[in-house]
């Protein structure tokens, strides 16, 4: 025999609390008519739910609900007599003691429960006491014919029969004993010899560290009976098959509850009964599974499964509960669908969120959701994108934290160039993270809220109204990758502050595995330190750099300021330093500034020159030739992005002269062609431009014709930008001869693996995949292991290792044999922006001419090459026109009157293109919008 009793005074059942708090403050009149206070005959049959089974011959049951939480009654069954479920001692009465639970007293309440619960009844109260205690008979069902619970029970030899007070002519009663002496004689229950106690544990008072237990059962659904309802969140479940009694509250959400005051009452929050409620009609003493998630602060979450659903999802969706943050890591079916169950309740405005108001409800659809294009990372945590529109905004990533330093204010009275880039740990790895990955690209940005602007408080700055918003970019969330290299911190927020990201949870989580494996500012190791040399005005210290600079030939940069179209300040990687930088070759109009003598106004168009060189180099990797410095230790050279030389890129679109300096350099060419057209064209600074007037005694000239003087070359690489390098025939001897006489003299001298030292501009010896060696030239060098060169006499690039070069012997030097490689683009044509259209045309125009022998005739100079036009060796058909014909590009008019011909003649053949809707024309003329996303740019 073992005893159904509990381990320790406070792990009682609260059976015999509870009934007493439902008596006593629940209005019983809407269910049972006039409160008696004597005994009284059997009322009316009435009807109701069974809520709850106190024990073997007491149940409690409610009406229906009206507006709020339904009225209870307990009725107790006449006649019979079950065994006494266990009694917790009283608080404050040392005198008392704790009362066991009596034989078969929880095996009758079992079956009372599994029969009852959340069953409609009916029932006649037969006696009513002093007190109020209602003694009556009870069948399941809607009337009389419905099982009679009180001979179930008896049958079952789980109640025995009062009978003391049996009447003679009572035939209920009778049929009562009639039914225990059967009980009886087959030894049912508690006539039957074995004992029927259990023991149920309370887990608080049995297990010394219930976070082990936790653990020992690996999350895994465990069976359970919900013996009481605190409030929505929090239950008391008796876990099987051993019996424990524990407290539970639910993983990721919290419902309103019941303030308990200083004299002991109860307040409830706002929808704490009706949240009670809702947990209790479908919870309480039911079958249930449970999931033990976590144990914090002796407080144990978890997940109750019922089969008709999930009780936390149930809870957040109809608006009793919202999710709380710190719980919320532990729910092991994942925060996503909380966060949508409470998002429903918000966009629904259901009860605890009726008074809610979303944090963008004042924005438009197309202002919370859009697609922009990154033109600078501010910080570590901002970003400025250009909108669709042409409008620049500031965004802000929501609910994190960019690195910062505790001692900040310190260092800026300590040292008054305090810069945060570099001086504050790991600010200067986020912001390259994020430049890195997002400059000039193209994200998507949905708002999640408008953070207002705040006044300056004591040692608080003042804060304008920021836009925070979730940026994503190939469906991967910026700030989620941030947090978890370990570059950003997560924001707390107060439970009640709904302004966060939309994304939080997945932040939190990132957050998590950073600090679990140490990245970032949660690493124990030193932290990295940045000695950047700012010589920006720094006369003496610039003159000490600009011979290496000069030397240095192209050098890698990263341009970090823009302070006017053609003044930049640039970070030199390389040399760890920041020089202001001046563009070569060009005038450009200047920016209002302010002078000994007063402010200057700035010059017409000077604003859209240093929003064109914003847009095109800010915080891009550019490369620069230094020439020379001005007398305040500024910078002067030319600066490349892409093949585009920015000082050309200017004039090119009329927001720049030609300055004289210029004609001393191998650009001036091309300058001077740019500046020309534009002056033709009277765009922009040109607008107002008046040709100087011509003498009459002036030859009139017959009109300049195009020079068709073809020659032979022959076609060694195609870049995907659709430029391709060539080689003249006529020098293809040379080269051979050459090459023989390099590959005999290394063959008969071969160098030494790992002697050379590349440095970047170097010419040098290189050995090509094919086990060859081939003249090259140095264009990036990574590392030892990675060194970028080109090929100089096939225009082809790689990637080699420094034990595949060798320095260049004199005799096979550029001047020698000149570089045979010479790069070329398609005149008359303009290549689709949409990546798989150039593909295409790349791939056709490799098929049909690389490694070939072509006639190519120069038609005009530009930016960065000629632009020519290339025929087929054999049928001198021309390959730019068949691309066009074909409806692969489109054509670039020119407007010079001797290229009119050619001009004309591309233009019929693209038009026939577009009637036959072929490849690129094959949705129509798209170049009618101007949206980017509709294909290609014009």
């Amino acid at each position: 025999m073992i005893s159904h009793s509990f381990q320790s005074p406070s792990s009682l059942t609260w059976f015999s609390i509870q009934q007493a708090a439902y008596l006593s403050s629940v209005d019983m009149a809407s269910v049972s008519g006039p409160t008696q206070t004597a005994p009284v005959p059997a009322s009316p049959l009435q009807r109701g739910i069974v809520k709850m089974v106190l024990s073997g011959c007491a149940i409690i049951v409610r009406g229906q609900p009206r507006g709020g939480p339904p009225p209870e009654r307990q009725i107790n069954l006449s006649n019979i007599r079950a065994g006494a479920i266990a009694r917790r001692a009283a608080q404050g009465q040392p005198d008392t003691k704790d009362i066991p639970d009596e034989p078969w007293a929880f095996q009758a309440r079992e079956f009372l429960r599994k029969k009852l619960i959340g069953k409609e009844v009916c029932f006649t109260v037969e006696i009513k006491t002093a007190i109020g205690r209602e003694y009556g008979m009870v069948y399941l069902g809607k009337d009389t014919t419905g099982e009679n619970i009180a001979e179930s029970l008896v049958n079952e030899g789980l109640a025995t029969v009062r009978r003391e007070g049996i009447r003679g002519n009572n035939p209920e009663q009778a049929r009562l004993c009639e039914l225990e002496d059967q009980s009886k004689a087959s030894k049912k229950g508690m006539w039957s010899e074995g004992g029927g106690t259990h023991t149920i544990r309370d887990l608080k008072y049995t297990i010394e560290n219930p976070r082990n237990f936790v653990d020992s059962l690996h999350q895994k659904p465990i069976n359970a009976i919900i013996e009481h309802v605190r409030d929505g969140s929090v239950v008391r479940a008796l876990l099987l098959p051993d019996y424990y009694l524990v407290t539970v509250m639910l993983s990721g959400v919290k419902c309103p509850t019941f303030k308990r005051e200083a004299d002991g009452t109860e307040t409830p929050e706002p929808f704490a009964a009706e949240a009670k409620f809702f947990t209790e009609s479908r919870l309480l003493q039911r079958d249930v599974q449970i999931i033990l998630e976590s144990c914090h602060n002796q407080i144990i979450l978890g997940t109750i499964l019922h089969p008709n659903g999930n009780i936390t999802e149930l809870l957040l969706k109809e608006g009793f509960a919202r999710c709380v943050d710190w719980s919320m890591a532990v729910y092991t079916q994942g925060p996503e669908k909380l966060r949508a169950a409470e998002r429903s309740a918000k966009e629904r405005k259901v009860r605890i969120w009726k008074d809610y108001v979303a944090p963008t409800a004042n924005l438009d659809q197309k202002d919370r959701q859009f697609v922009a294009k990154v033109m600078q990372v501010v910080n570590a945590d901002a970003l400025v994108v250009k909108l669709n529109s042409g409008e620049y905004k500031t965004i802000h990533l929501s609910s994190i934290r960019p690195p910062r330093n505790e001692g900040e204010e310190k260092n800026k009275d300590k040292d008054k160039r305090f810069r945060p880039l570099y001086d504050i740990p790991y600010m200067f790895e986020a912001r390259e993270f994020l430049r890195k990955k997002l400059i000039g690209k193209k994200v998507n940005v949905t708002v999640d809220y408008i953070r207002a602007a705040t006044s300056p408080g004591e040692g608080t700055p003042a804060f304008s109204e920021r836009t925070c918003a979730t940026v994503t970019i190939g469906g991967i969330n910026i700030a989620e990758a941030l947090v978890s290299k370990g570059l950003a911190t997560v924001i707390r927020y107060r439970q009640d502050d709904d302004q966060r990201s939309s994304h939080y949870d997945e932040l939190l989580a990132a957050e998590a595995r950073a600090i679990k494996n140490g990245k970032g500012l949660h690493s124990k190791k030193e932290v990295p330190i940045h000695r950047v040399a700012d010589i920006s005005g720094e006369t003496q210290k610039a003159k000490q750099f600009l011979p290496f600079l000069q030397r240095a030939g192209r050098s890698e940069a990263v341009v970090e300021y823009v302070f006017s179209g053609s003044r930049l300040k640039l970070y030199m990687p390389k040399e760890t330093c920041l020089i202001t930088f001046l563009l070569a070759g060009i005038e450009c109009p200047r920016s209002s500034r302010n002078t000994p003598g007063g402010m200057q106004m700035a010059e017409p168009f000077s604003d859209e020159a240093m929003l064109f060189t914003k847009e095109l180099v800010l915080q891009r990797e550019v490369e620069v030739e230094v020439e020379s410095m001005d007398k305040a230790g500024n910078f002067i050279g030319w600066l490349h992005i892409e093949g585009v030389n920015l000082s050309v890129a200017l004039v090119e679109n009329a927001l720049s002269k030609v300055h004289f300096t210029a004609e001393r350099s191998a650009y001036y060419k091309a300058l001077v062609s740019a500046e020309e057209g534009c002056r033709q064209k009277k765009e922009k600074i040109w607008a107002n431009y008046v040709e100087k007037p011509v003498e009459e005694v002036v030859h009139v000239s017959e009109e300049k014709e195009r020079v068709a003087n073809y020659r032979p070359v022959y076609v060694t690489e195609i870049t995907d930008t659709l430029h391709f390098y060539a080689q003249d025939v006529e020098t293809g001897g040379q080269l051979e001869n050459l090459m023989e006489t390099m590959r005999a003299e290394i063959a008969a001298h071969p160098p030494v693996e790992g002697s050379y030292s590349a440095r970047r501009g170097d010419y040098c010896l290189a050995k090509f995949a094919d086990g060859e060696w081939y003249r090259a030239r140095v264009e990036k060098v990574e590392s030892p292991a990675k060194v970028h060169v080109f090929y100089i006499d096939y225009g082809n690039r790689e990637v080699v290792s420094s034990t595949r070069l060798a320095a260049m012997p004199p005799a096979f030097s550029t001047r020698t044999l000149p570089v045979q490689a010479t790069e070329y683009t398609f005149a008359f044509i303009q290549v689709p922006q949409d990546d798989d259209a150039r593909a295409d045309v790349v791939d056709c125009v490799v098929r049909d001419i690389q490694n070939s022998q072509c006639l190519l005739n120069v038609e005009y100079s530009g930016a960065t090459c000629p632009h020519v036009t290339i025929q087929f060796g054999d049928t001198k058909d021309d390959v730019g026109l068949g691309l066009v014909k074909e409806g692969l590009v489109m054509v670039d008019v020119r407007k010079e009157k001797h290229l009119q011909k050619m001009v004309t003649e591309y233009l019929n053949s693209q038009e026939s293109a577009k009637s036959a809707r072929l490849n690129i024309w094959r949705y129509g003329d798209f170049r009618a919008d101007d949206a980017d996303e509709f294909g290609y740019r014009r």
